[in-house]
């Protein structure tokens, strides 16, 4: 990832600061670049716009100025929160939130954003926006949240359930945790059904930590010193053993794949990927292995 070009969708809430720091550090630890953006909907397209209230064409934005304010404001909050050796000149999209962030993230090797923004409309955009970009894109997903940003890279968790899809993830968590000098930890979930067992069969568990074992020889050879194994034997789904690992045993990054054996439905948003980027305090960088084929 070497010279990274990293997209930092924003909305002008506070937490934009969050993810700027957090693209920041990507760019510095790979030499890179940050380019902040906003897309947004002309007040016509919202809600019916201004003839719902019985406003003529008059009224309508002049978009050059906004545009011009927009850049403006954009330019100004990015040189203030970063190294503006850092930073690129802003884009200013208009359409669909999730759309033209994904569609100006072909560009791009990184999108950085957060999951929470303003009440209303801007909350709308940082959001489900979010969920729909970690489905669509395809580019890495950086997703920070209110109560946690990038701000070291000592110690990462990849995630795998062996199927083809999860190892997708395990390129960008090598390269990471090689730049950052970083402990990797790759973590496998032993799910069991506490109704019918109480604990797996013992032979299940080292089965798994055979495979994980031999996963992490093959893919990440060049950087075992760095490597950690960890099979969670759990009764609860995939995405709460995580998170109650992460919450007590706090990770700096948490890498995943978006896809996993049994593929997910995303427009439930039930995939353990989404399911933890809502709750765990850890920020997570989604790889979307369907859109990169796509």
């Amino acid at each position: 990832m070497e010279n990274i070009k990293i997209l930092v969708p924003l909305d002008f809430s506070d937490l934009g600061a969050k993810a700027l720091h957090s693209a920041e550090k990507f760019a510095k630890l790979f030499n890179g670049s940050v380019t902040p953006f906003h897309s947004y909907l002309p007040l016509n397209e919202v809600d019916g716009g201004p003839y719902m209230y019985g406003m003529g064409t008059t009224s309508m934005e002049d978009y050059d100025e906004i545009e011009d304010a927009l850049h403006d404001r954009l330019a100004e909050l990015a040189n203030t929160e970063l190294d503006p050796s850092l930073v690129n000149a802003p884009l200013i999209s208009i359409g669909n939130p999730a759309q033209s962030i994904v569609e100006e993230g072909k560009d791009f090797d990184m999108i950085v954003m957060t999951t929470h923004g303003r009440t209303g409309f801007s909350r709308f955009f940082l959001g489900s926006v979010s969920e729909k970009v970690l489905r669509m894109s395809n580019i890495p997903v950086l997703i920070v949240n209110e109560e946690r940003e990038l701000a070291n890279l000592d110690r990462i968790m990849v995630t795998t359930d062996f199927s083809d899809h999860s190892k997708e993830a395990f390129p960008l968590a090598k390269e990471i945790a090689r730049a950052a000098n970083a402990k990797l930890e790759v973590v496998n979930i032993l799910a069991f059904d506490p109704q019918h067992e109480d604990e797996p069969d013992e032979s299940k568990r080292q089965v798994r930590e055979q495979r994980i074992s031999v996963l992490a020889k093959e893919l990440l050879h060049d950087i075992d010193d760095l490597v950690e194994t960890k099979v969670i034997v759990s009764s609860d789904t995939p995405h709460e053993a995580i998170l109650n690992y992460n919450l007590n045993n706090p990770h700096d990054l948490i890498v995943m794949s978006t896809v996993g054996r049994t593929g997910i439905d995303y427009l439930m948003m039930g995939s353990t990927t989404a399911n933890v980027v809502r709750h765990v305090k850890s920020p997570v960088l989604s790889v979307n292995p369907k859109a990169e084929q796509s």
